[in-house]
């Protein structure tokens, strides 16, 4: 496992621990706004691993194609990164 693929797994590990954290938060019947902070946090958390796929999907299967002179491949990766920005913001 590379060291950039370690990292994301370290952080997925600490949200998951945080989101066992927020349902413990909810079965000891913690005040809301305690619950919703964390959520935000775990939302934020979430974000940058989101982020860090994106830049190296970017930095490898979308460089490789635009290397490759394959308007093909350009196409379909292109068109894949529209069709996730289009479906996050439904």
């Amino acid at each position: 496992m590379s060291a950039k693929a370690s990292a994301k797994i370290n952080r997925l590990n600490r949200i998951e621990g945080q989101v066992r954290g927020v349902a413990k938060m909810i079965e000891d019947d913690r005040y809301c706004i305690d619950i919703l902070h964390q959520i935000a946090a775990i939302k934020s958390a979430l974000a940058k691993v989101e982020t860090q796929v994106l830049k190296d999907h970017a930095a490898c299967c979308v460089a490789e194609a635009i290397a490759s002179g394959d308007e093909s491949e350009q196409r379909v990766q292109f068109q894949e990164l529209v069709d996730l920005l289009e479906s996050s913001r439904k």
